[in-house]
């Protein structure tokens, strides 16, 4: 399926003013890193504790905030989940010791915030034990006989219920009323003995500073490794001036994309490492594409300097360009703008990536064959003037592989 036919844009002689975008783009970012001090690192890669609190109804994030400010030394960062309830609460941590005390505090700072009654069961957050334990005795006492097996059976309904049904909180105890088993003399019981609080703790990441020092240096050894094996592939397929113009185009669309997420104070997490090295395989296929379209023209002997070779080749995958790019952003920017603040870095990452690697296929790595060619052309043209033996031409070479 071809959507562009017979077409001849001029791509490499309007290559400046792009080329001009791009060294625009990478200095802003390079300069964003250094006012920043580095890439701002999220909880995987500078330890810390992360939690996602659910509440019953929309939370204040100032008031939250304020409150752990009191509690808990260094930066709280309270952000609203989009769409829901739920506030992500992350703090940074100095040493291993104040992981544990750290996560206790924001739950105590939480309880007295958002109230809590110490003498009666919290069925919000309570887990099957500490419920059968609570009940067990007062069930008794309030008349209600039955078997520790059918009790131990009880409990875990009345949870399933609560997580599977209702996400984790009741709106009110009489909705376990809805349970088989629970009689209005067992819900009588639970109403007495039990309250419903305000927030739910749904997930607790917690990252000791020594393991996110060991994951920032794996993620940087995973992207280099990335690289250098596309470098040498590369180079064996075409020829090295290739691999090192599909590499440079693969280092400009990462350094812009990190650029652009310091630009945006945007964090780097463990999905967007996985994102951009993505955006590195996804970059360097489309650069290969056209190469190899380029390497055929070549082989074929088609008329015309290597600037109206290239240019032939880049018009001549264009279609093939449009449909792969153009349907994995739309799929991208679903993402960021529909996947929910845990995905919007991923998915952000992703866009950019696509976009800039698109383009610098296009506007990067072949204007570099171009600028090679132009100066082995001159250099042969130089030494065969002055008798001295003429370089052959690299474009003969790759065709001839």
């Amino acid at each position: 399926m071809q959507i562009f036919r017979d077409t001849n844009f001029d791509f490499m002689g309007n290559k400046w003013p792009l080329i001009g975008l791009s060294l625009l783009l990478t200095v802003a970012g390079l300069v964003s890193l250094v006012i920043e001090g580095g890439p701002r690192y999220g909880i995987d890669f500078k330890g810390g504790t992360l939690l996602y609190v659910k509440f019953s109804e929309k939370p204040s994030e100032e008031s939250v905030r304020s409150a752990l400010s009191k509690k808990i030394p260094g930066e709280i960062s309270v952000v609203a989940v989009q769409g829901t309830n739920e506030l992500m609460i992350q703090t940074e941590i100095r040493n291993e010791r104040e992981l544990q005390s750290t996560r206790q505090a924001i739950e105590d700072t939480l309880a007295s915030v958002f109230g809590s009654t110490p003498d009666k069961l919290n069925f919000t957050g309570a887990a099957a034990a500490r419920v059968y334990e609570r009940l067990n005795l007062p069930f008794q006492r309030g008349g209600v006989f039955i078997a520790d097996d059918d009790l131990r059976k009880l409990v875990t309904e009345m949870l399933s219920f609560r997580d599977k049904q209702k996400g984790g909180m009741l709106g009110n105890l009489d909705e376990l009323g809805k349970v088989p088993g629970v009689t209005p003399q067992i819900l009588t019981v639970i109403k007495q003995e039990s309250y419903l609080g305000k927030y739910l703790v749904r997930n607790t990441e917690v990252v000791g500073p020594r393991v996110g020092s060991e994951l920032r240096t794996k993620a940087l050894l995973a992207t280099l490794y990335a690289l250098a094996g596309m470098l040498i592939y590369v180079g064996l397929r075409f020829e090295f001036v290739y691999g090192f113009a599909a590499v440079i185009a693969v280092f400009h669309d990462t350094i812009i994309t990190i650029g652009l997420f310091s630009l945006f104070h945007k964090e780097i997490s463990l999905t967007v490492i996985a994102a951009l090295l993505t955006l590195v395989g996804y970059s360097m296929n489309d650069t290969i594409v056209v190469f190899d379209r380029i390497r055929e023209n070549l082989q074929r002997g088609r008329k015309g300097d290597m600037t109206e070779i290239v240019n032939r080749s880049i018009n001549e995958t264009l279609s093939r360009t449009i449909m792969t790019s153009g349907l994995t952003l739309l799929t991208a920017i679903s993402l960021w703008l529909f996947g929910g603040q845990v995905l919007n870095g991923f998915a952000f990452a992703l866009t950019v990536g696509i976009l800039v690697g698109t383009y610098s296929s296009i506007f990067v790595a072949s204007p570099i064959l171009v600028f090679w060619q132009d100066f082995m052309k001159k250099r042969g043209d130089n030494q065969k003037s002055g008798g001295a033996p003429t370089v052959g031409n690299a474009a003969k070479k790759i065709a001839a592989k």
